[in-house]
């Protein structure tokens, strides 16, 4: 075989090569279709010398060279969008990672707050032995401070100074008082009736000022704890009307559950669209298929330039 058919023999193998990558790569019926057929016209002039060599190049020059060329563009512009949908998701990820660990302290915040309610409740009985018996112990269970300090941010709901001052103004001959907290004494009446037994409700802030309000199990009653004070009075919820307390722990699942919708369809999305291969170059391919499949289809080559001119004409088009 003279060199200059070996030349173009082995341009046409790479032109099959890459062909054949990008079959690999879309995994679709036509592309993988005109790859086998071109590699059946490559074999026939590779088997017969007698055949003129440069239809073969010619048809490499008006076909297979724009179709490598129209399913490379489509390739990249499919990557580039699908590099800005990956993009997106990782944004939601690092937005799940961010609210999976605020769910985290939640549970936590749901967990201290049982044992929080435990020491109120005790440092309560202390206090009214404390009373009582007019001791001079300190009534207060150790760290009971703690809660709000770790807690208030993230978890407790803003009120107004005037709201906050509201709930914390009371009469000194309502209260008892002594060297460590004041108590109005109408609730701990209520709480020795109903034996101390009260659980944590909501955390209030205004500022760096926090309150704790608490609620009886067994009646409809609430009061609140202001740690900076030691002050327990009872807690009129109507100054709390407009306040939204909505659950923060369902707000947040909802939204993570929904990130990770979004992100399952964006992954979905992507994967189909990386492949995805308009409608209209589909048609086209399939077109093209037919007409090198055609048996007398080398008799006609020199007449291929309007399938040819079409496949780049696509190549200017705004489709992808």
């Amino acid at each position: 075989m003279d060199e200059y058919r070996l030349n173009i023999i082995k341009k046409s193998s790479a032109e099959i090569n890459r062909l054949q990558l990008l079959s690999v790569f879309f995994d679709d019926e036509v592309i993988y279709k005109i790859y086998l057929r071109s590699q059946v016209i490559h074999q026939l002039f590779a088997n017969n010398q007698e055949l003129e060599i440069e239809k073969l190049d010619l048809f490499h020059l008006q076909f297979t060279d724009s179709v490598i060329e129209l399913l490379k563009k489509i390739k990249k512009s499919n990557e580039k969008n699908v590099s800005l949908i990956y993009d997106e998701i990782d944004l939601n990820e690092e937005l799940i990672d961010r609210m999976a660990g605020a769910l985290i302290d939640q549970k936590s915040f749901q967990h201290d707050k049982q044992k929080q309610s435990l020491k109120v409740n005790l440092s309560l009985r202390k206090l009214f032995s404390v009373l009582s018996e007019l001791s001079s112990d300190f009534p207060f269970s150790k760290n009971i401070n703690v809660f709000s300090s770790r807690y208030a941010n993230d978890f407790y709901f803003d009120l107004t100074t005037d709201q906050f001052a509201k709930l914390i103004d009371f009469q000194s001959k309502q209260v008892y008082t002594n060297v460590y907290a004041t108590i109005e004494k109408k609730l701990m009446g209520k709480l020795c009736k109903y034996d101390f037994r009260t659980e944590f409700y909501i955390g209030l802030k205004s500022g760096e000022l926090v309150i704790e309000v608490y609620k009886f199990l067994d009646i409809d009653s609430y009061y609140l704890f202001f740690p900076s004070r030691n002050v327990f009075l009872f807690c009129d919820l109507t100054i709390l009307k407009d306040l939204d307390m909505s659950n923060n722990l369902s707000e947040r699942e909802r939204i993570v559950q929904e990130l990770q919708y979004k992100n399952d369809k964006l992954k979905s999305n992507a994967a189909v669209l990386k492949t995805a291969i308009p409608n209209e170059i589909v048609n086209l391919l399939e077109d093209s298929y037919g007409k090198i499949s055609d048996i007398n289809f080398l008799n006609h080559l020199n007449n291929f330039d309007v399938q040819s001119n079409i496949l780049k004409t696509m190549l200017k088009t705004d489709l992808f």
